[in-house]
């Protein structure tokens, strides 16, 4: 229920706001707008203004809205209120209808991304826990247990990394853009540093996921090995386990963190079998040796090894708050950069760099709109943000149906001096239309496959 309810009202709030920047824009330029729509199909309510004569509507699908203006292209239109008319309106009118839509969004995600900053968000410190085998990161020397202090691509100046949060962004943009990182690593804040580098450039960026950071090796903050909440009938249960307990050795093996202990859980039935660890535990002050197996489980056609319990503990955390004006600058950088990310995908996708299995479609954003409902105020204003400028952002591509393609049209008729003709709107129209219905069943497609694992 509460899934359903986060991405009604995730959607129904972002097509409002969109919808309303071409209709707030529409009016102010003195065209007529006769019906403002959030939501197709059957009308669940409807109010006529007495002043204006707009109809506000609610319809029954939820999934996209319109706003319908005097138009002479769809009916007749008396003489007296040709004026009125979006068609007769001059192309930087037209233009700037048309481009109020995504530029609410945009908007939008700007002042979203401000309030989170002007909240305040409790952030995990940006220490690094041991890197997976073979990742880049230890491939370049990390240990584990290190404070990144500062970053900075290649020809830039180092720029200093507050939460890990920040860390795990800036990793991403520079792994997607190709780019080596330099990381100046710290036994902790205020320490001297020593400098790694990062070869980010050889990472496979085909997935924009969870591997991606497997891959780098750098996936969660640093937490103690500790172990949290366990499953009744889980392998650590029956093993004797319990919530509390602190792992030291794990077949003689001294284990630093939390991720070290995962990994060590994981790789125990790489091969689909279980294997009995020996696991050395303090609790209450005494030291402890019980034996552990953990249970087979295949996850994405992979065998890992699972104990049904929380491995970790709760990561140093840290919150900082910011001005009025430094959060609204904030959040107007995170929206550019949100922004040329995904334009950069789009790119990847497109020349065959990154696969399609990335693109998402409404069953994905409802599963993630839940999530992050679930996790608090703060993790779903973020979610609204991202999908604020995702929706902003595709609304700009060059494609017929959307608003990028009618900007296309105003830009052919800047540049040659007349308007593109029915015929050719029209088949442009039909082409749009297939490529957005191939599109969104890629996009349900590759959602039913998650599903589905």
């Amino acid at each position: 229920m509460l899934t359903l309810l986060a991405f009604l009202v995730a959607i129904g709030l972002l097509v409002a706001v969109h919808e309303y920047g071409h209709y707030r824009v529409a009016v102010a330029c003195g065209v007529k707008v006769l019906r403002f729509s959030v939501g197709f199909g059957k009308p669940l309510w409807s109010w006529r203004s007495p002043r204006s004569g707009t109809e506000y509507v609610l319809g029954a699908l939820p999934l996209g809205g319109y706003v319908r203006m005097l138009d002479e292209r769809e009916a007749a239109v008396p003489a007296a209120e040709r004026h009125l008319a979006f068609n007769t309106q001059s192309l930087r009118v037209r233009t700037a209808i048309v481009a109020a839509g995504p530029a609410a969004n945009l908007l939008l995600a700007v002042l979203l991304y401000a309030l989170v900053a002007w909240m305040g968000v409790p952030q995990p410190q940006p220490v690094l826990s041991t890197p997976a085998p073979a990742s880049l990161a230890e491939r370049a020397g990390v240990r584990g247990g290190e404070w990144v202090v500062a970053l900075a691509r290649e020809g830039d100046a180092p720029q200093p990394i507050e939460s890990f949060g920040d860390l795990r962004w800036q990793l991403t943009r520079a792994a997607l853009a190709q780019q080596d990182l330099k990381l100046w690593l710290a036994s902790g804040p205020g320490e001297p540093g020593r400098e790694v580098r990062l070869e980010l450039s050889q990472v496979d960026v085909r997935h924009a996921d969870a591997t991606l950071m497997r891959q780098i090796g750098i996936e969660a903050p640093w937490s103690a090995p500790l172990l949290g909440q366990l499953t009744a009938e889980g392998a650590a249960v029956d093993a004797g386990l319990q919530p509390g307990d602190r792992v030291l050795r794990v077949d003689g093996l001294p284990v630093r963190d939390a991720a070290q202990l995962r990994q060590l859980i994981r790789l125990s039935a790489a091969d689909g079998q279980p294997r009995t660890q020996r696991w050395h535990i303090e609790r209450a002050g005494r030291v402890l040796e019980l034996e552990v197996t953990p249970r087979p489980e295949q996850i994405e056609r992979v065998w890992v090894g699972r104990i049904g319990g929380f491995v970790g503990a709760t990561p140093d955390m840290a919150e900082r708050s910011a001005g009025p004006l430094e959060g609204l600058w904030q959040g107007t950088v995170r929206t550019w950069e949100v922004s040329h990310l995904t334009l950069q995908m789009i790119g990847k996708m497109l020349s065959g760099q990154a696969s399609l299995q990335n693109l998402s479609g409404p069953i994905t954003i409802a599963d993630y709109a839940g999530q992050s409902a679930a996790l608090g105020l703060t993790s779903y204003l973020l979610f609204l943000a991202l999908i604020s400028v995702s929706l902003g952002v595709l609304n700009l591509l060059p494609l017929p149906v959307l608003d990028g393609g009618h900007l296309m049209y105003y830009l052919w008729e800047a540049v040659t001096g007349r308007p593109v003709s029915n015929a050719w709107m029209e088949g442009l129209q039909r082409i749009g239309i297939v490529l957005l219905l191939g599109l969104m069943s890629l996009a349900i497609f590759n959602d039913i496959a998650r599903l589905l694992g």
